[in-house]
Formats: structure tokens, C-alpha cells, sequence
């Protein structure tokens, strides 16, 4: 008799080992999922902002310092995907660049006027909107996978099953600082 409760607790706690195994690769797999879906909207807004640069850069020549920046903060943010504790400060200095050459366009009517560049910042707004949905939908995945992977009794487990803890996409200070706005 005694046998056959040793054979039902290790039975058992295979089971749960299974259990607690399978849970964690599906949450750690919705994460990995998520951060390629950011790496995906990432890569297209990467590729857009060289085609914004070159078809303002005729008419603002004396800006090259604007656009120069705009370049760099883009190339740090390419180097930098891949990994989301290092791509959110790229990411937010490729904003801020970005931003400061809208701002630019918005002074140069033949620019405000010009197709091309009207298009390219639709597609870039709606790019940085999917940016923002993705990063949310990653942020929710990976903090549901650390969740559970801290949570009793997966705790006792995860960290031997080979479970370490996932980054979020956070996004320097300077990012959440409040723009401010000049009345003319």
C-alpha cells in the first residue's frame, strides 16, 4: 500500500512539474511573440525615417544639424534592437530627434505642402501608434510571464527549469517628461 503512495506523490509531482513547465514556455513563448512584433514596427519606422531625412533635406540646408541628429539617434536605435533593456533609451532618443525634425517641417511651407512628406509623416504616425500598441502588448505579456514565474509554487521550479526573468520595454525619464508648448 505504501508503495503505491510514494508512486501517486512522485506521479503527482511530475505532473505538476509538467504543468508549471508547459505554463511558463506559453508565457515566456507571448513574450518573445510580443517583442518581435515591436521589433517588426521598430524596423519600419527605422526604414522610414531615412526616407523623411532625404526628402527634406534639400529644403532645409541650413538644418543639418537637425538632420544629423535625426541619422545618428537612428543608427543608435538600430544597433540597439534586439534587446529591450537597451532598445527603450534608443528608441525614446530616436523620438525626440524625430519630433525635432516634425517640429522643423511645420516651419518650411513648400515642405508642409509637398506630398511625399505629408505621406511619410502619416506613415510614420501611424507607425509610432503601433509602436505604442506593441510595446503595451509586450509590457502586459512579459510582466504576465514574470508574474507567474515568481508566483507559488512555479517559484520553486523556475529558476531550475532554466525560467529567468524577462525585461520590459521601459522608456527613459526624459520620455515621460511633459512637452513644453510656446504660445506665439
Amino acid at each position: 500500500m505504501s508503495f503505491w503512495i510514494v508512486i501517486g506523490i512522485i506521479a503527482a509531482i511530475g505532473l505538476w512539474l509538467i504543468a508549471v513547465y508547459n505554463g511558463l514556455v506559453g508565457a515566456r513563448n507571448q513574450g518573445q511573440t510580443a517583442w518581435s512584433q515591436i521589433d517588426v514596427q521598430l524596423k519600419r519606422r527605422h526604414d522610414l525615417i531615412p526616407n523623411l531625412v532625404q526628402v527634406v533635406k534639400d529644403a532645409m540646408g541650413y538644418e543639418q544639424e537637425t538632420l544629423t541628429k535625426v541619422i545618428q539617434a537612428r543608427n543608435a536605435a538600430v544597433a540597439a534592437s534586439g534587446n529591450p533593456a537597451q532598445a527603450g533609451p534608443a528608441e525614446a532618443a530616436l523620438s525626440v530627434a524625430t519630433r525635432g525634425l516634425l517640429g522643423l517641417v511645420e516651419n518650411y511651407p513648400q515642405l508642409k505642402a509637398n506630398e511625399n512628406v505629408m505621406q511619410l509623416q502619416e506613415e510614420l504616425t501611424t507607425t509610432e501608434n503601433k509602436i505604442a500598441f506593441a510595446r503595451q502588448f509586450y509590457n502586459d505579456s512579459v510582466n504576465t510571464y514574470n508574474t507567474r514565474r515568481q508566483s507559488f509554487p512555479a517559484v520553486l521550479a523556475a529558476a531550475s527549469l532554466g525560467f529567468g526573468p524577462m525585461d520590459l520595454f521601459t522608456m527613459p525619464d526624459t520620455e515621460r517628461e511633459v512637452p513644453k508648448v510656446a504660445l506665439r
